[in-house]
């Protein structure tokens, strides 16, 4: 897989050596690890877009009696 390369500067060192601390205990390379990072984020939709569907959304009327009764047929 062919990718692009980047480049990160000013990074705190306390960052960079939990970052290798965190790659370590996981069994890859740094470079593994960022790159899994970044596509986990990348993978998801930003939170902006996330909240303009929700505001585009429909209200829902709900009682509080509803709510009580959502709340106790997801616990069941």
């Amino acid at each position: 897989m062919a990718g692009e390369v980047i480049q990160v500067r000013d990074v705190p060192t306390e960052d960079v050596q939990e970052l290798r601390a965190r790659s370590a205990a996981r069994g890859v390379s740094l470079s593994q690890y960022l790159r899994e990072l970044i596509h986990d984020e990348t993978s998801r939709p930003a939170m902006t877009d996330v909240l303009e569907r929700i505001a585009s959304r429909q209200p829902v009327e709900a009682s509080v009696d509803d709510i009580r009764s959502f709340i106790t047929e997801g616990r069941q």
